[in-house]
Formats: structure tokens, sequence, C-alpha cells
């Protein structure tokens, strides 16, 4: 990808029964902690006890960049991820 390219996710909110989603677009170089952040604003919820993990229960190394994850994803097939607020600190990455 071009410099100053972006990769799109599909976040789902499974911590609400409604299961509300969004896709958010971010730049491919942005650190996934500035995703989950990003991620947790949109959802109002608070980005310090959040998570995002796969459909397929895979934890994200949030020290990755976002693009990095994306194309790992891709691979896979698992471009929707999930958001879980609340999470106890002690199984937080």
């Amino acid at each position: 990808m071009s410099k100053g390219s972006k990769v799109s996710f599909k976040v789902t909110l499974a911590s609400d029964p409604a299961l509300p989603n969004r896709v958010m677009s971010v730049p491919e170089e942005a650190p996934f902690t500035a995703v989950i952040k990003f991620a947790a604003e949109e959802f109002k919820v608070n980005p310090s006890t959040s998570a995002i993990i796969t459909n397929d229960g895979v934890g994200i190394n949030p020290q990755q960049s976002a693009g990095a994850r994306f194309f790992k994803m891709s691979v896979l097939d698992l471009s929707k991820v999930r958001l879980y607020s609340s999470i106890p600190r002690a199984i937080r990455i």
C-alpha cells in the first residue's frame, strides 16, 4: 500500500446486547492502541478497559500497526472484529 493509505475494520460492540457495529477507516501506520481508543470513543465506552478480539476469539496485540493487523486478518478472512468493554485488568493484554 502507498504511504497515507487507510485500512478498514468492521467493529461490533460485543458488550451491548444489540450488537451495534461501525466500519472504521484508520491510517495504515496507526498503532493498534489508537484503533482501540478510536473504536471505544465511537461507542462511548472506556478505552482503558476495552480490548478488540477477532470473531474467532483471538486477542489482537495492540503494539502492532493497524496495517500489519489488517493484512494478517485479510489472509485469514477475519476483517470483522469485536470490541469488548469493561474487560478486567487481569485479562487485558
